[in-house]
């Protein structure tokens, strides 16, 4: 067990190296690591591909029962991304809904409304590099931007959730595992402060899984009292994989129409 203690180096970003920013740590040395080198590890995990393909299969737990929500992510650095999201309850006609980014613009697509929008992506805050500033107050800039606040952006950039989630509760290392084939290290984290209300409560616990070669996260359990209520399950990750051309197309079909 590695009992962490406070992690705030989400801002404290590694040196650039012909133009391109480079992972502070090349890999993990042998064994179980620290919490807060781990963190710094995770940190820098969209860097240490050139290309991603991933899916994400989340169940969440709710009075309604169970539902299940499928994630595809395509991305390219620097700034391709897509993220296809399918209900499969919903039947295949009007299951999914796209987001698309070329790192200056986005553009979405509802097949349940036939609607899709563009607008430039979301500037995120500015002057928080300063050298001066806490790292508490520091924050991860992307090099290849995905929907904020998802489980895809949470997977691929994990530096502010460690920072900001898992790094103000009780965290430890529990063990290794085998998620999607690949070697993770098992992180339990008892009762964050920061986390929404409906889970602030003293019996909430988050597991994570995270990836050994590259520092994405793999799996995410949240669990309430010791229910499970949110399992997100990376099942298929594929690091440096070809993509096609026409992935990160418009995704606006022929009859659809714009709403902004």
């Amino acid at each position: 067990m590695s009992t962490n203690r406070s992690w705030d180096r989400a801002g404290a970003l590694g040196v650039a190296t012909s133009g391109r920013r480079r992972a502070e740590l090349v890999a993990l040395t042998a064994g179980i690591p620290s919490v807060s080198e781990l963190f710094t590890f995770m940190r820098d995990a969209e860097l240490r591909f050139e290309t991603l393909r991933m899916r994400i299969e989340e169940r969440t737990m709710t009075a309604r029962g169970e539902h299940l929500a499928v994630m595809d992510v395509a991305l390219r650095h620097e700034g391709d991304a897509r993220v296809t999201t399918t209900d499969p309850s919903r039947g295949p006609a009007d299951s999914y809904e796209v987001w698309v980014s070329d790192g200056a613009v986005v553009r979405t697509y509802s097949a349940a409304h036939r609607l899709s929008t563009t607008r430039p992506i979301r500037n995120r805050p500015r002057g928080l590099a300063d050298k001066d500033f806490p790292g508490a107050s520091r924050v991860y800039e992307p090099l290849t931007a995905l929907p904020m606040e998802s489980l895809p952006d949470t997977f691929v950039h994990p530096a502010g959730y460690c920072q900001n989630v898992l790094a103000t509760g009780r965290t430890w290392i529990s063990g290794t595992e085998i998620v999607a084939g690949r070697e993770t290290i098992v992180v339990e984290c008892d009762h964050p402060r920061s986390t929404e209300l409906a889970a602030d409560r003293p019996d909430f616990h988050i597991q994570i899984a995270v990836d050994r070669a590259d520092g994405a996260i793999l799996r995410l359990i949240e669990t309430i009292g010791g229910g499970v209520t949110r399992h997100a399950e990376v099942v298929s990750f594929e690091p440096d994989a070809p993509l096609a051309a026409f992935v990160f197309e418009d995704p606006l079909p022929t009859d659809g129409a714009t709403l902004y």
